[in-house]
């Protein structure tokens, strides 16, 4: 019984992300998302409780599990630093591009120049992410694994702008990098390894002590 109320709330859920990142938050409604679930009003209001709550449902269900991983990483003590990096890199270029709902959905909301309600608890929620990932480059920073003078803040902005650009702007990505961001097959076989590739060479580089290279 329980199972089945996890698989109904999981594809409401899927239904849902659908529709927001089809339609915007603003130009959805719960009653067009109830009608493509296959489930009555009372159902989604008895999980969700409004269309601000099933949205930011939505986002808790993907980044609440990217966390708990972040934390399983950083928390690993017989690894590395850098090690704990290549980790996130691989999970965070597999995730990006798996999810093209979820990710359109989350660059429509963050791209609107409007502060709300809704989108501060987004925010908040995304920022629990980065703050994982901020105490992976600090502990390289303490033990002398990176540098000093690493700016942690333009590693994420530049993590999450490649991202953005490229899953965001199809059309234009798809012509910079000469394989169509729409192809699945091409998603799959050339843009995640030229992603990991890149993100690991690019922030070894910037990263790492010179000692450390040689290493």
């Amino acid at each position: 019984m329980e199972k089945d109320k996890i698989d109904k709330k999981d594809h409401i859920l899927d239904v849902a992300e659908k529709v927001f990142s089809d339609k915007g938050f603003d130009g959805a409604s719960t009653r067009l998302i109830s009608g493509e679930a296959g489930v009555n009003m009372a159902m989604l209001n008895y999980y969700f409780g409004s269309k601000e709550g099933l949205f930011l449902a939505i986002f808790d269900r993907k980044i609440t599990w990217f966390q708990s991983v972040l934390q399983n990483i950083g928390n690993d003590d017989t690894i590395s630093s850098w090690a704990k990096v290549e980790r996130y890199i691989e999970l965070y270029s597999d995730r990006v591009v798996n999810s093209n709902c979820f990710q359109k959905l989350l660059y429509q909301e963050m791209s609107i120049n409007r502060s709300t309600d809704l989108s501060d608890k987004i925010r908040d929620i995304l920022m629990k992410n980065v703050s994982e990932l901020f105490k992976i480059l600090q502990e390289g920073i303490d033990n002398g694994e990176f540098k000093k003078d690493t700016d942690m803040h333009m590693v994420v902005a530049t993590l999450y702008g490649t991202k953005n650009f490229i899953v965001n702007t199809p059309l234009m990505s798809s012509a910079l990098l000469g394989y169509d961001m729409k192809d699945d097959s091409m998603i799959e076989e050339k843009l995640k390894p030229h992603l990991k590739r890149f993100f690991k060479s690019l922030l070894k580089s910037y990263l790492l002590n010179e000692h450390e290279h040689t290493n």
